[in-house]
């Protein structure tokens, strides 16, 4: 990985910037508190973004709403640049990020953005979620911070490095076989309690068998009850079944005499009626007899009535002149009272409007007057006559109506007779059918007292049914109970079985539980003594072998920044240990420099060993060192000209205000502060 490019806006004292970085080695110059610090983070942050428990206020340029920082660089052939902005809010948080490969621009989330550069940069995953010190200790350490390291508990450093070295898993693997252990000690616990009542289960099981097979047996028993039982009661069916044909016979036997006593009433019934109707059509013959119609008087009657009715369409006919002649002389009359009316007022004629003359006139009113006169006289007349007339109507209607009802009584007479004939054959036939219904009543009631002896014969069977009937009941209680104790037998053979099955079930669970618990037990030992201890071991080993290479390093490094006198050391908890003349010496009475020098070798060592075990990730040919020669003396710096040499990396960026470094670099940027503004010169 070679970093080309990087461009940031409003971060922490920069404005806007742009470095290009070239492959070598490269020193950002500049007095303390110019920006080159800045530098460094603002590549961290373009790689990773911000890094738990850091903040954006740390980045932000005070004042500002936003920032952003791209990095451009090369890694295997492709050409990448990441961009990540900042924004102020309630706080200061990631905002849009970017990737572009080869040209291809990508939004993503910043998540997901970290994982792809942890893919491309072939770091572990498991650094998505935590600080990545993979990559500052083989890349970017600020040397405080390496110090802090040297300086810090024992326990805390050798943690640290066992996740930087990729061998914290050993402690996690026995940390997590210790949790499995409890876990598999309280599932231990847990199945022993359940498999503690397996013998006394089986021991119920063998039990409750034996209970079983003696109900089995039992059941024989009840079987042959109901078998009786069944037996017993289908004989009483039949034997009732026999009787109630005799009753059904006398069922029959009721109903036939029951029809037969009915026929009897009828044809007794329909007999007397026919003796009422046979004295009634008697009488009527000879009532018949003694009738004389006279059919002259008939004769007459009809022509009286006819002459009547000529008579009185004669008087209805002059009604209707005198009607009208009386309506004609009305209307006359009221003509002339009209012109009396007119002319007695009238002065001058109308139509010529000459007056009138008094005799003319007098003469007219004397003529209109002897008109109405002569009108109401008739009138008088014509009333009297009409009143004649209508006592008349009445007289002659009156006649009329009695002569028809003396005719219609002769004709009814006269058909009474006609019919004599036809009574004479209903009294022949009359007495035909008495004669039949007499001797159908001889044979019916013979047949009636056959059926009352069959019947008093017959009617013994009804006890007897009676009897059967009961014993019959008596029989099916006796099976239904014998069939409730077999069904109560077997379902209690059944509860049995079922229980039996459901214990063996039980046992079958129990005892695969006893499998799995022997299965613990025997994995709870192979962890306590097998697996944990072999972890532990290869842990050891591991750790001693990084440490033996560690150590070496170490001191061939510090051997070339510091004089011959001094001899460097790791302990195995990676503590530095130093000595002089045979003497050990604390780390808080060294020089400055020599404090720089142990941190440097201490880092640069861990950087060799580091690569060296994980040669795969990308940033190995990439190293940042930042004030790596703070309180050196003029002779160590001397000797750091060997030690930039001896890293042999691609790309190696320096950090410092040390100006005898720019004559052992092969590019230098410088940078200054005006005004509060970083910015290169």
């Amino acid at each position: 990985m070679i970093i080309k490019r990087i461009v940031l806006d409003n971060i922490r004292s920069y404005e806007h910037e742009e470095i290009e970085l070239k492959p070598g080695s490269t020193l950002l110059s500049g007095d303390i508190g110019s920006g080159k610090t800045s530098i460094l983070l603002a590549i961290e942050f373009g790689l990773f973004g911000l890094q738990p428990g850091q903040r954006g206020s740390a980045l932000l340029k005070n004042g500002k709403d936003e920032g952003s920082v791209s990095i451009e660089f090369d890694i295997d052939g492709k050409n990448v640049l990441i961009e990540r902005k900042l924004k102020r809010g309630k706080n200061i948080s990631q905002d849009s990020s970017s990737i572009t490969i080869d040209g291809e621009k990508e939004e993503i989330s910043v998540s997901e953005l970290k994982q792809r550069v942890l893919e491309i940069l072939n770091y572990p995953q498991e650094f998505s979620k935590k600080q990545n010190l993979l990559y500052k200790f083989t890349v970017y350490t600020p040397q405080e911070e390496m110090k802090a390291i040297i300086l810090e508990d024992s326990e805390v450093r050798i943690n640290t490095l066992r996740h930087v070295f990729g061998i914290d898993k050993y402690k996690t693997i026995i940390e997590n076989a210790g949790v499995l252990r409890l876990k598999l000690r309280e599932e231990k616990r847990l199945l022993e309690g359940v498999t503690s009542n397996l013998d006394e289960d089986k021991k119920e099981i063998s039990k409750k068998e034996e209970e079983l097979e003696k109900l089995k047996k039992s059941t024989k028993e009840f079987e042959s009850n109901l078998n009786l039982s069944l037996k017993k009661r289908k004989e009483k069916e039949k034997e009732k079944e026999e009787i109630s044909i005799k009753i059904e016979e006398k069922n029959e036997i009721k109903q036939e005499l029951g029809k037969s006593r009915m026929l009897a009433l009828s044809k007794m019934e329909n007999a007397s009626n026919n003796e009422k109707r046979l004295k009634e059509v008697k009488n009527e013959i000879e009532n018949f007899n003694l009738i004389n119609v006279n059919e002259k008087k008939i004769g007459d009657i009809e022509k009286n009535i006819f002459e009547n009715k000529q008579e009185r369409e004669k008087i209805g006919e002059l009604s209707i002149k005198i009607n009208s002649e009386i309506e004609m002389l009305k209307t006359k009359i009221e003509e002339h009272n009209k012109l009396h009316n007119t002319m007695s007022d009238l002065k001058v004629c109308p139509t010529c409007q000459q007056d009138v003359d008094a005799v003319y006139r007098a003469n007219i009113l004397n003529k209109t007057y002897n008109e109405i006169s002569h009108s109401k006289n008739r009138i008088e007349e014509l009333t009297i006559q009409r009143n004649e007339n209508i006592k008349k109507f009445k007289e002659i209607d009156a006649k009329i109506f009695s002569s028809e009802k003396e005719l219609t009584d002769l004709k009814i007479l006269k058909m009474k007779y006609e019919g004599i004939i036809e009574k004479e054959k209903l009294l022949q036939e009359l007495e035909r059918e008495n004669l039949s219904l007499k001797k159908d009543l001889i044979l019916l009631n013979k047949h009636i007292n056959n059926l009352n002896d069959s019947l008093f014969k017959i009617s013994k069977f009804d006890l007897l049914f009676n009897e059967k009937e009961k014993e019959l009941k008596e029989a099916m209680k006796q099976e239904k109970i014998a069939e409730i104790k077999l069904m109560e037998v077997r379902k209690v053979i059944e509860v049995y079985s079922k229980t039996i099955l459901e214990f063996k079930e039980k046992v079958k669970k129990i005892e695969e539980i006893k499998k799995n618990l022997d299965y613990i037990t025997q994995l709870e030992n192979w962890l306590s003594k097998k697996f944990v201890p072999v972890v532990t071991f290869l842990e050891k080993n591991v750790m001693a072998s990084l440490k033996k290479e560690f150590s070496k390093l170490f001191s061939e490094w510090f051997q070339t920044l510091v004089s011959d006198n001094f001899v460097v050391r790791l302990t195995d908890d990676f503590t530095p240990i130093i000595e002089q003349q045979d003497y050990e010496l604390d780390y808080s009475y060294l020089s400055g420099g020599e404090r720089t020098a142990i941190a440097l070798a201490y880092r640069l060592a861990l950087n060799q060993v580091i690569n060296s075990l994980m040669s795969k990730i990308k940033t190995r040919e990439l190293v940042i060192l930042d004030e790596p020669t703070d309180g050196f003396s003029d002779q160590q710096l001397d000797k750091m000209r060997g030690v930039l040499e001896q890293l042999k990396v691609k790309q190696l960026i320096i950090v410092s205000h040390e100006q005898k470094i720019e004559s052992f670099v092969e590019n230098v940027i410088k940078f200054k502060k005006d005004y509060g503004i970083s910015r290169k010169e």
